[in-house]
């Protein structure tokens, strides 16, 4: 299991147990975080799971793909940290990672 930490944009935490081999999406959606409506279901064909990238993990975490990419520019709040959870895979190197959500991925 990996811990990580979904900041809402109140500040209040929740911290989220994910299995290795998940995508960060489906962590946050089996622990009810909310503002990650993820309503493509992981295709990246939406971007309703947006998340920011705390900036001490971005190079950990690494870029988004070209699709990714494409993806985010249709997010309403983009960031230059942004990303779609779906597209993140939980693994062991992921252990701590902290993730903000925006207050609405519309």
């Amino acid at each position: 299991m990996v811990a990580i930490t979904f900041i809402a944009h109140d500040g209040r935490t929740r911290l989220v147990q994910a299995d290795i081999g998940l995508s960060v999406m489906k962590a946050a959606r089996n622990a009810d975080v909310p503002n990650i409506d993820a309503e493509c279901g992981g295709a990246c064909s939406c971007a309703t799971c947006q998340v920011y990238v705390d900036p001490a993990w971005l190079e950990i975490v690494g870029l988004p793909s070209a699709a990714e990419d494409a993806m985010l520019d249709q997010a309403p709040q983009r960031r230059p940290n942004s990303r779609l959870s779906c597209q993140i895979q939980v693994t062991a190197a992921l252990d701590g990672l902290t993730l903000s959500v925006p207050e609405s991925q519309y």
